[in-house]
């Protein structure tokens, strides 16, 4: 069993910038690849970022790539997303999820644990 714990989020203006953070229990962590999703209300949760084991292997969606950094410290048991030059669409719930998985994966069910979320607000 895994359990996530996401931090970092806030409220912030538009061009800020914000470092999300994701905790993970357990021993399996290094073995777990990390994924980001969002979602807005009333609408489907989306991918945002991901990464494999050791870093090697990330993608990001489109609407973020070139602002948002992923990263991971398998040390910390710890992943990162941070974001900059943040706009008003990046509001949501940010939410933190992992895969027993090693491989980078977009899609949400090839995840099998997910953290409680953390809201993320840009203000125009």
């Amino acid at each position: 069993q895994v359990q996530l714990v996401e931090s970092g989020g806030g409220l912030v203006q538009a061009g800020g910038s914000l470092r999300l953070s994701c905790a993970a229990s357990g021993r399996t962590f290094s073995r777990n690849a990390m994924g980001w999703f969002r979602q807005v209300p009333g609408k489907e949760r989306e991918f945002v970022a991901c990464i494999n084991i050791n870093g090697g292997i990330i993608y990001y969606s489109d609407s973020v790539k070139g602002r948002f950094t992923i990263s991971r410290d398998n040390a910390k048991n710890t992943v990162y997303l941070q974001m900059n030059s943040l706009k008003p669409e990046d509001t949501a719930v940010y939410y933190c999820a992992a895969s027993i998985i090693g491989y980078s994966s977009i899609y949400q069910s090839s995840y099998n644990y997910w953290g409680q979320g953390t809201q993320v607000t840009v203000s125009s």
